[in-house]
């Protein structure tokens, strides 16, 4: 194996922050996303946080998301087709900011 694979439309390639995982699981879960996949980490300044997704903006394959806890932000790729209805329904489901 190539060290690549996914767990529930979630790209397991990269390190992802560990506070944010389950929130990418309830992101996997609504229909119209065909694949999450997790990039770039930066250090980040705060204190006491709850982790949440922040949504970015449309990108050819989907959607832009950052993944921010107390100390670290990362970079989310969604994987669509149906962007604004994506965006739409991750909203509707408090799944993002």
């Amino acid at each position: 194996m190539s060290g690549k694979y996914r767990i529930n439309k979630i790209k397991q390639e990269h390190t992802i922050i560990e506070d944010v995982l389950p929130l990418l699981e309830d992101l996997a879960a609504l229909k119209s996303i065909k694949s999450i996949i997790p990039g770039r980490i930066n250090q980040r300044g705060g204190s006491g946080m709850q982790p949440y997704l922040q949504l970015k903006y449309n990108t050819p394959t989907g959607i832009k998301v950052l993944a921010k806890t107390s100390s670290s932000i990362q970079e989310v790729f969604v994987v669509t087709d149906y962007p604004d209805k994506t965006m739409r329904l991750m909203k509707e489901n408090g799944l993002v900011k």
